[in-house]
């Protein structure tokens, strides 16, 4: 039986914002997972969300295979992705849906306004609110790296986000012949920070000390109304490991789950390299510098079991 895990939650509406910097900054420094709450995204739009997500998941597979991903945008079906490539299972026992930023809306995929009439205008009015709470999350992670809260905008890492939506559904009867079964195997992600929305259903655990064994895994209960917020890779490699991008996984909960994650990753442009702030003589570079699309694509070739051209940004 995993323990549950305390984690710190983060009022958005606060105005002390150094205060709000300092405790984000403890946050990442001791768990890369926080909960944000006063987030600005109203909840008769989350109930929306995982009401339209659920209408979509239940479709027939041959309609939902119609969507199939392109441009890392679309439908991913069972076992179509294996976050964690050294386990010997066949894949993740989850279906997904991506949905790309706005200003490259035209190569987003979307189900019939035929069959799903309010399915779009939900999702694109989610991406905006909380593109929005991701924003203002960025602004006092630089706070609390001792930057300009405006750091990130001017260093070009906000100019067109990748941002991306992932809409996500594990099935109450996962494969039991697998020895090793997850609704998402063991993995951190892979950028700057991710949003996460669940429907209360329990499975998403963390292991903060990644090279200790044997791994001690903990729970991360859900806080009705508060979005999960997570520091990614990285986010991890510009503050040289200050602050940790913690693996996680979900496992199963004998019930069905439905979750939804906003991944808010740097400009394709934008370069990642040790902040300043961040290393010393005695604390170098750990690190290269690379731009963010080519570290991001990197990391999409390893855990896709389909083709890696479809997932290609």
């Amino acid at each position: 039986m995993s323990q549950a895990l305390q984690l710190p939650i983060i009022d958005l509406s606060s105005d002390d914002r150094l205060s709000t910097a300092n405790l984000i900054r403890q946050a990442c420094v001791d768990h890369g997972f926080f909960y944000i709450v006063n987030h600005g995204l109203e909840e008769e739009l989350l109930k929306k969300v995982f009401e339209q997500s659920k209408m979509f998941f239940s479709l027939p597979v041959e309609e939902k295979m119609k969507l199939a991903v392109k441009n890392h945008r679309g439908y991913t079906g069972m076992y179509q992705e294996k976050l964690d490539p050294s386990l010997s299972s066949k894949g993740d026992s989850k279906e997904s849906f991506y949905i790309g930023p706005q200003t490259e809306n035209h190569l987003n995929q979307w189900p019939s306004e035929e069959d799903l009439p309010s399915w779009r205008s939900t999702m694109e009015a989610y991406r905006k609110k909380v593109l929005s709470a991701g924003t203002k999350v960025i602004s006092l992670i630089a706070l609390a790296l001792n930057l300009d809260e405006d750091f990130f905008e001017k260093l070009g890492a906000l100019n067109d986000p990748l941002a991306f939506i992932r809409l996500l559904h594990y099935p109450e009867d996962m494969d039991s012949t697998e020895e090793e079964t997850y609704g998402a195997s063991a993995h951190s992600d892979y950028g700057m920070i991710t949003l996460l929305l669940t429907d209360g259903v329990p499975g998403l655990q963390v292991c903060r000390e990644k090279s200790k064994q044997p791994q001690l895994w903990e729970d991360v209960p859900s806080i009705s109304g508060a979005l999960i917020v997570n520091i990614g890779d990285m986010m991890e490699r510009w503050t040289n490991c200050l602050f940790r991008s913690t693996l996680h996984r979900v496992v199963p909960a004998g019930e069905e789950r439905y979750s939804v994650a906003f991944f808010l990753d740097a400009d394709r442009d934008c370069m990642v390299e040790c902040l300043e702030s961040c290393c010393s003589e005695s604390c170098p570079p750990r690190f290269p510098p690379i731009r963010s699309s080519d570290y991001l694509q990197e990391r999409f070739r390893v855990t896709a079991t389909a083709s890696i051209e479809d997932y290609l940004l």
